[in-house]
């Protein structure tokens, strides 16, 4: 089978010829560009700098000869556009903390304090505050809280957010079109369509990295979080404008791709944390599920597309949920967080939910553990998640900047040997 065909296999839930492997098709799939550089040296590979695809987490854009090398089975088509609103293009050389040499787009604006905090800014402009911010020796950016006080007396989410969401522009368009003509006749990889819009309440983008003025309304994660029971109504008309553009965007999503993605990579929210939920189910069926499913339902109604959600966590109670939402893929599938027991999630959901993760833990396993037992949990992943279909293996979220390039090299050996 092509990779790609071995993914669209996976998908509808049939056997391929082998387990799909995916390594930086998605922004919670990826690999941070230090140890990217490192793999590709300890992979034999022309030594270069890494191109940071994601500015936030640093992620590495994973080129063709580690695709090839690795034996992955999936790219990302990527927004043009990074998260800080800078358009990935003209790339500049930029060292990370750790010294790992990469390029960054041309656009993007850094300064560096006396305590060595690293700063970026807003569509590369450094004449307004800096939006994100990365310490000494750190690996990723965090969010800075640029947003202030607000009036509970006086709610306006319309006003907050109206210029957080925006309808693709033809340019933007006319990119999607050109780069997955070429994805899809050049390359015969499988092909997740990185367009986002479904992230109702994620809260990495309340403080709207991108925006140059300082985000108005509510915008910190505990005000947003209390906000779900004090004010269910705001979160509602947020959702409701969010939901207009995003439906607006997926057409002209669809009008420019076609059928020449086979999954489109629509959340990033979390709605689990390392032993329950953020929330309560009551909580998700009223505010998010609607939302969700009317998504969904437009994809499912108007393309081939399977749909792909992000969520970090223990999950396991609202499984059923999404399944009538009409999610199709789950990621990353965080099998040590509690109740997300890898054998009874397949026996339950392996005919209804493709998992897209789960392979190796990347709080425990992969950066702090030994080889042997890396390369046994990968083994013990593959065993369980595969039968039958639905499953691409990929570690639980991204991998991070310090972990041994020696264990990384393990999961990549054991995949390649028991997938």
């Amino acid at each position: 089978m092509t990779s790609r065909e071995r993914l669209i296999r996976t998908i509808n839930h049939q056997e391929p010829d082998r387990v799909v492997f995916d390594l930086g098709a998605t922004s919670q799939t990826g690999i941070n560009a230090s140890a990217l550089y490192r793999l590709r040296n300890a992979l034999g590979l022309k030594e270069k700098p890494v191109t940071v695809q994601e500015q936030a987490q640093i992620l590495g854009q994973v080129d063709e000869d580690v695709l090839k090398a690795i034996g992955a089975d999936v790219v990302g088509l990527w927004n043009p556009n990074n998260v800080v609103g800078v358009k990935n293009e003209n790339w500049k050389r930029w060292s990370m903390p750790d010294g790992t040499p990469t390029y960054v787009a041309g656009d993007m604006k850094f300064s560096t304090d006396e305590s060595g905090y690293t700063y970026i800014y807003p569509q590369g402009d450094n004449s307004v505050p800096a939006s994100m911010v990365i310490p000494e020796n750190g690996y990723f950016f965090d969010n800075i809280q640029r947003g202030g006080e607000f009036n509970p007396e006086k709610l306006t989410p319309i006003e907050d957010f109206k210029k957080d969401f925006s309808v693709f522009d033809d340019e933007t368009a006319k990119y999607f079109e050109k780069e997955s003509n070429r994805l899809f006749h050049e390359t015969e990889y499988g092909i997740v369509g990185m367009c986002g819009g479904g992230d109702f309440g994620d809260v990495f983008t309340l403080p709207a990295c991108w925006r140059k003025d300082k985000p108005q309304g509510i915008r910190n994660m505990e005000d947003w979080l209390m906000a779900h029971l004090l004010y269910p109504e705001y979160i509602k008309e947020v959702f409701e404008l969010k939901a207009e553009v995003a439906l607006k965007n997926l057409e002209i999503y669809r009008q420019a791709v076609g059928d020449r993605v086979q999954v489109i990579w629509l959340s990033g929210t979390d709605f689990g944390t390392q032993n329950g939920l953020f929330a309560s189910i009551e909580v998700y069926r009223d505010l998010y599920k609607p939302f969700n499913k009317r998504i969904n339902d437009w994809v499912h109604k108007n393309t081939s597309w399977k749909t792909f959600y992000h969520s970090c966590g223990s999950v396991v109670d609202l499984l059923d949920d999404f399944i009538e939402a009409g999610v199709d893929i789950l990621n990353p599938v965080q099998c040590s967080a509690k109740g997300m027991n890898p054998q009874i999630l397949k026996e339950r959901y392996g005919d209804k939910l493709t998992f897209w993760g789960g392979g190796v833990d990347t709080q425990q396993t992969l950066p702090f553990g030994t080889r042997e037992q890396v390369i046994k949990e990968v083994r013990e992943r593959l065993e369980i998640f595969s039968k039958g279909g639905g499953y691409v293996f990929n570690a639980i979220h991204n991998i991070v900047g310090d972990t041994p390039v020696e264990n990384i090299m393990a999961m990549v050996d054991t995949v390649k040997t028991y997938r």
